[in-house]
This record gives C-alpha cells, sequence and structure tokens, in this order.
C-alpha cells in the first residue's frame, strides 16, 4: 500500500479556505482518482495548515492517478482554497 500525503506548511500571510478544501478540494480529488475515502487533517499546532492522506494499492495504482484526464482540474483547483505551496509526500505503509 501507498500513502500519498499532501501538506501544507504554515506560511506567513497565505490562506487556506478549509471549508472548500474539506467540502469541494478533496471529494473531487477521490471521484478523479477512483478512491473511497482521504483522511483530512486541520493543522492545530506543528509546521502544516492542513494535511491529506490518500491511499493507493501500489506505486503504479499512484502513477495511474496522476495521469488521470482530470488530474489537470485538480492541481488548478489548489488557486480556489490556498496560496500555499503545498509539499507531497509518497510512503509506503509498512504496519
Amino acid at each position: 500500500m501507498i500513502r500519498l500525503s499532501v501538506l501544507y506548511p504554515v506560511t506567513e500571510g497565505a490562506t487556506f479556505d478549509h471549508d472548500y478544501y474539506r467540502t469541494s478540494h478533496v471529494p473531487l480529488c477521490l471521484a478523479t482518482w477512483g478512491l473511497d475515502r482521504a483522511d483530512i487533517d486541520k493543522g492545530v499546532d506543528g509546521p502544516y495548515v492542513a494535511a491529506v492522506h490518500f491511499v493507493f494499492d501500489s506505486p503504479e495504482a499512484l502513477g495511474e492517478a496522476f495521469a488521470a484526464p482530470g488530474t489537470g482540474e485538480v492541481l488548478a483547483d489548489v488557486a480556489n482554497y490556498t496560496t500555499i505551496t503545498p509539499v507531497l509526500q509518497t510512503s509506503e505503509i509498512v504496519a
């Protein structure tokens, strides 16, 4: 299993619309990539204002998701909820 985490670092002067992210952007990702769920974090303390975690069956499945026709729309939608440049972390789930 592969986890894709998208993390949004606390950035002075940046904006982040948590409601839009939760109700519009993440559902767009799920629909585009054919996933059933994602875990969404709203930062309380620490270096990130928000994060989302998607799980894929394999590295190939993640690659196929990124190559999906709607991924361009997903990426373009980022401007609708934040001015923060996200940090992506791909991990193998070991336990």
